[in-house]
């Protein structure tokens, strides 16, 4: 067994699976989930079981095999464990999340000190590895801090609520919605670390406050601290897309507001979102939505 933290150390007896004062838990019968899997609104995700455990000292729960769903756990208060594998243990702290994938076997524990206060929810269903590749896991278990503790402690909250409601069809759809927003969220938020990343992030900021801006690629590692070779690998890591692809969505994201909504010559829209040659921006517009920025225009939407 891998050493712990003197503060994670696992309790002298068995771990506490439940029991713990206001809590919540709701566990769907397992006849009922694969009713779900085979029903068309909810093939795709079915949230299996889910809860809440506050304080939850002594909780604790280990693997040795692994379980057919994938399970996410949000620590709102306190700190605990996670390990995977047999791997050395990570430690989960308050704004923390973790997202643990089918069949890998795992355990996990509250600290001894400050005891996590924990919202879980167990997930199944093909979609379930969708959203674990969106995490863009390099190493296990996938540890994200979350951007909003509160909106997805929400989240989870209204999954627990409509699981424990009652299993009807409507209750299921609802409750595997609110989890598929909340693993939504986590997917899309995947907040950098400390550090260069910080750095990146901080210059996504500053194209989505400056569309207009023309610094190159050298100019903005320069602002970020980094080498330009450096910068360009970490922010397509980070933000899915190059630099320049990235300025180019948020310009088309403007341009498509101002043609929307309002009656601005395309000329000069150009200029509003930082193309000096209105050629230039019609050939960019064109390429990206496959029509000119006048059949756009004119086009019915809505």
């Amino acid at each position: 067994m891998n050493s712990l933290n003197p503060r994670w150390e696992e309790p002298a007896g068995s771990f506490l699976r439940e029991g713990f004062t206001g809590q919540r838990m709701s566990v769907l019968p397992r006849p009922r989930v694969r009713q779900a899997l085979d029903s068309a609104a909810t093939s795709n995700l079915v949230v299996t079981d889910c809860g809440y455990f506050p304080r939850a000292r002594n909780h604790g729960r280990t693997r040795y095999k692994g379980i057919t769903q994938a399970v996410i756990l949000l620590c709102v208060k306190g700190s605990g464990w996670v390990r995977v594998d047999g791997h050395a243990a990570t430690e989960l702290n308050a704004g923390e999340a973790a997202i643990l994938p089918a069949g890998i076997p795992h355990s996990y524990a509250a600290s001894v000190p400050e005891p996590w206060s924990l919202w879980w929810l167990h997930v199944e269903g093909p979609a379930v590895a969708g959203f674990i590749a969106a995490f863009n896991p390099r190493t296990l278990p996938v540890i994200r801090r979350m951007a909003d503790p509160v909106r997805l402690a929400s989240l989870a909250s209204e999954v627990v609520t409509w699981h424990e409601k009652d299993t009807t069809d409507a209750s299921l759809v609802a409750s595997s919605g609110a989890a598929a927003h909340l693993l939504s969220l986590l997917a899309a938020e995947q907040l950098p670390g400390p550090g260069v990343h910080t750095a990146v992030e901080s210059v996504a900021d500053h194209l989505r406050n400056n569309i207009t801006t023309h610094a190159s690629v050298e100019d903005l590692a320069a602002m970020a601290g980094l080498s330009r070779s450096h910068f360009a690998a970490l922010f397509k890591e980070r933000v899915g897309v190059s630099v320049l692809q990235y300025q180019t969505q948020l310009r088309m994201r403007r341009a498509r507001e101002l043609l929307d909504t309002t009656n601005t010559p395309i000329e000069r829209i150009a200029g509003l979102v930082g193309y000096d040659d209105p050629f230039y921006f019609a050939r960019m517009f064109k390429k990206v939505h496959g029509i000119s920025p006048r059949q756009y225009r004119n086009h019915e939407k809505g």
